[in-house]
Parts: structure tokens; C-alpha cells; sequence
């Protein structure tokens, strides 16, 4: 079963590519999340977890869920992470989660796609985007020969950088600096509830037609991106910047 999580949309596209390639049934863990259900799945092909890199680890809120829910019938796992260039040493963690879970981890498979982090980073042009898209799309059909021939996949080359990034940098960005109050709508904003609609983790309401942001964020950027007339900013790091969702995945 290949389950995924997705905010913007490169984890979706390389989910789809992976249930086609592998003719596994899909689920969007997103979903879950978002009303607070616990995965009670069961797949006799091996789980292919599917995610975003956020601080160079799977998304904490995706682990969690992962880590409450039930996986029965195959114990082994592969992790397919969507990054705009490394996934520092998240196969650490991984293998920690599978271990906990009591599956087999058969490792990690990361795929470069365009960056949507605007808060720190530059996203690409839409011109730009689509090479990357492009460029992408023979490591995902490499990552589903992999997951289909049963192969164990060999563990990736680590540096000490890479241990601090997904160690010490990962837990301080959750604790200092994945933050809300910067978030704010501009007067372009005209009240659709989108930004509501797509968070997943009902972090915002609208009041007064204007959408207000609680504290549990995890800096997913689908407020900022999803935004039909791009009037969500966070702070003056988001100005000016191109928004990113990915495009919908075709065969």
C-alpha cells in the first residue's frame, strides 16, 4: 500500500506515479490527520510511505500518525521522500520508527522536486519547476523498480552535517522558529476559506471573513501556496516570492 503525505503536491504526484507503476491502492494520510483517525490499515504489500522532507526528517505530524496507527499483514517498509536536494541523515529516524512499529525497514528513496519552503528558501520559476518536475520523474520510476523487484535498499552515504541537520537543526527549527504569528493575509485576500480548507491540521478559522492562525503549524506551506489570489505572507520573508503547488500527476 503506498500512503502518503502532501501539502502542496509533490508527494501526492509521486504517490500517484508509484501506485501506477506498482498497482498498489492509495491513501491519503493527509486525510487522516486532518479528522484525527488513527491508520488501522492492512496491506499484504510492503508499505510505501510517501512524504515531504521538513527539516531534513518526515514531517513530525506524518511520524506521529504513522506512530499511533495499526500496519498489519507485511512488516516490511519503504520511505520515499520528495526534497529540494538531501534528506540529511532521516534514514536514522526511520529505522527508529520501524523498529518501534515492529516492520522491516528496507530504506530510503529520496526524489528531488521543486522546493515550496518560501519562507527561507527561493521556489522556483513555474519554467524552472517544470525541469525539476521533469528531471524527477526517472528517480521515481527507479524508486518503483526498486520497491517492485523487493530490493533492500542500500543505506545513504552520511556526513556529520547531515546528523547535525537531522538531529540538533530539525528539533531546533520545531521549537524556535515553525511559528504562526507571522502569517497574515493581505487585502487580496477575499474570504474563499481555502487556506482553512487545506491545512492539515485545522490550524486556521476565519473570523470576520479573515483567516486567523491557532499555534499547531508545521509550516507545511499549503496556506501560502494553495492561495487562489496569493494573499497569505509570512512576515517579509514571503514577499514577492513565486508560490508553488505541484501539477496534477497524468501517467
Amino acid at each position: 500500500m503506498i500512503v502518503y503525505f502532501s501539502a502542496t503536491g509533490n508527494s501526492r504526484y509521486c504517490a500517484q506515479l508509484l501506485s501506477d507503476r506498482l498497482g498498489d491502492s492509495l491513501l491519503n494520510a493527509g486525510a487522516q490527520i486532518r479528522q484525527g483517525v488513527a491508520a488501522d490499515l492492512q496491506s499484504e504489500t510492503p508499505w510505501v510511505f510517501v512524504s515531504p522532507t521538513y527539516a531534513w526528517r518526515i514531517p513530525r505530524i506524518f511520524a506521529q500518525w504513522i506512530r499511533r496507527g495499526s500496519f498489519q499483514g507485511s512488516k516490511d517498509a519503504y520511505f520515499v521522500m520528495t526534497c529540494g536536494g538531501e534528506t540529511g541523515d532521516a534514514q536514522k529516524y526511520l529505522a527508529d520508527l520501524c523498529a518501534e512499529k515492529g516492520l522491516t525497514y528496507r530504506g530510503l528513496l529520496p526524489i528531488v522536486m521543486p522546493d515550496n519552503y518560501l519562507v527561507m528558501f527561493e521556489t522556483p520559476t513555474d519554467a524552472a519547476a517544470r525541469e525539476i518536475l521533469s528531471a524527477a520523474r526517472p528517480q521515481m520510476e527507479e524508486a518503483a523498480r526498486r520497491i517492485k523487484s523487493g530490493e533492500t535498499v542500500e543505506p545513504l552515504p552520511v556526513k556529520l552535517l547531515d546528523k547535525v541537520k537531522s538531529g540538533m537543526v530539525n528539533e531546533g527549527m520545531y521549537r524556535y522558529f515553525i511559528k504562526t504569528k507571522p502569517f497574515r493575509a493581505t487585502d487580496r485576500c477575499i474570504s474563499c476559506g481555502k487556506c482553512r480548507e487545506v491545512c492539515p491540521l485545522n490550524n486556521i478559522s476565519l473570523v470576520n471573513g479573515r483567516p486567523q492562525w491557532g499555534q499547531t503549524c508545521t509550516h507545511c506551506m499549503a496556506c501560502i501556496c494553495l492561495c487562489p489570489q496569493e494573499a497569505i505572507e509570512y512576515g517579509k520573508g514571503t514577499r514577492g516570492k513565486a508560490r508553488y503547488h505541484c501539477p496534477p500527476y497524468e501517467g
